[in-house]
């Protein structure tokens, strides 16, 4: 059954991905995780957002807004660095690039846009 933007649902594993690039994507990493390139491989992987409050009620607190949740998140053997990625089938939206930016930001980390 397709979605709103056209994907297509894709079963692998067990697990129902929301586009057949997504389930690709999931499959190359399982390979690599077999391979010993990769481990603790997770999926919908929620990343916390959260803000300073300036005003109000919570002013000068640190309140959790949201989660921004990437597709996949490893850790890469050779370095024991984690990768953060996204699987993306056509253009990012407004909302994607914001959440993906602040995430980046708090987190000092990276994200990967993986074209599909």
């Amino acid at each position: 059954m397709a979605n709103k933007y056209g994907n297509v649902h894709t079963e692998v594993d067990g697990i129902r991905f929301p586009s057949k690039a997504e389930a690709r994507r999931y499959s190359e990493l399982r390979l690599l995780e077999k391979a010993g390139e990769i481990r603790d491989l997770v999926c919908q992987h929620p990343i916390p957002l959260d803000a300073y409050v300036f005003a109000g009620k919570y002013a000068g607190t640190v309140r959790h807004v949201a989660n921004f949740i990437v597709d996949f998140r490893y850790i890469v053997c050779a370095t024991e660095g984690t990768e953060y990625e996204d699987v993306k089938g056509g253009a990012s939206t407004t909302m994607f690039r914001l959440k993906k930016r602040w995430a980046e930001t708090e987190h000092g980390i990276t994200i990967k846009e993986i074209r599909g």
